[in-house]
């Protein structure tokens, strides 16, 4: 098991490598317009706005100017803000920010496996049923409508159905309450969804057929055997639903005004603070990546069927 958790480990790190390579090259073919600051081209001249690329770095050679990034993300330094907050070390805009989206991220994440795989357990129990058709409508609902939209119609008409607050306050706790739930919608509809199919798949097994034919209770086949083992494949989601978290973040940040990452990477790409955009997505990606990890791990430990001495250390 150490040598398939250390393949996964190393196959992450290059995917990172890549990613932040790609990310860093991606950046410098921005405007640098958005390396100047409050100050922008309108003030400063030819000279001026050369020297203050310059000093920057931002003339070297393009492999230099790459060996300079990773020098300074190993010692944690990812620049400082040019516009948002000018002259202000990234990290510590990030560390204030920080708590409010692993707040509403973790509760997102909780709240999208109770409710999701209840969901789904609902749905495979009552096949074809009311239950299911009501669950199956939500989920199509949720993969077809853009996120925004119904996000926009939970913010305007049913803040005011609940009497909640339209926008976070902090010193508020029902304006914590609308955020997160529509930040998990996404996970639930995902994990209602394969869980559904994994327990239908399971109901229609010969080990089933065997235990109804010696006799065993539909509710001890239903949760002794057919749950647990849906439950299995379901932890290769926990990315996914990690993902769904980040993207949902984005667009519930800044539309409930949370001062969290979410908003403060749509405000960066609007006053294009090129340095602040970049250790975003950066910070992003990486946690995307730290939950496709995860995911491999904790489906090598609760899934026996893994061939974890195979070549590749595939599933």
């Amino acid at each position: 098991m150490l040598k398939y958790f250390v393949k996964r480990f190393l196959r992450s790190v290059l995917t990172l490598f890549i990613v932040i390579t790609v990310v860093f090259l991606l950046m410098r073919l921005m405007p640098e317009e958005g390396y100047f600051g409050e100050m922008g081209t309108d003030k400063l001249d030819e000279a001026q706005q050369e020297a203050i690329l310059k000093s920057m770095g931002l003339r070297d050679p393009m492999h230099i100017q790459l060996k300079n990034f990773y020098a300074d993300l190993l010692r944690g330094d990812f620049g400082e803000s040019l516009i948002f907050r000018p002259n202000v070390p990234i990290a510590e805009i990030i560390k204030q920010k920080i708590p409010y989206s692993l707040w509403f991220g973790l509760f997102a994440l909780g709240l999208s496996l109770v409710v999701g795989i209840s969901m789904g357990i609902g749905m495979a129990r009552h096949k074809g049923k009311f239950f299911d058709k009501l669950g199956t409508s939500y989920v199509v609902f949720i993969s077809a409508v853009p996120a925004i939209i119904y996000y926009l119609f939970i913010q305007i008409y049913v803040t005011g159905v609940l009497k909640l607050p339209l926008l976070f306050e902090v010193e508020d706790p029902k304006s914590w309450i609308i955020p997160g739930v529509a930040m998990s919608l996404g996970s639930i509809s995902g994990y209602a969804m394969w869980m559904r199919r994994y327990m239908v798949d399971e109901l229609n097994k010969d080990y089933i057929k065997l235990a109804t034919a010696k006799g065993l209770s539909k509710k001890r086949i239903m949760y002794l055997h057919v749950m647990r083992n849906a439950l299995v494949p379901m932890v290769q989601y926990l990315p996914s639903s990690i993902l769904f978290t980040i993207a949902g973040s984005i667009y519930v940040e800044s539309l409930f005004s949370i001062p969290g990452m979410g908003g403060l990477l749509v405000s960066a790409i609007q006053l294009q603070d090129n340095t602040l955009v970049q250790a975003l997505v950066l910070i992003f990606s990486s946690i995307g990546i730290i939950g496709l990890f995860l995911g491999d791990v904790l489906m090598a430990i609760f899934d026996p069927r893994i061939k974890l001495q195979k070549a590749g250390g595939g599933r």
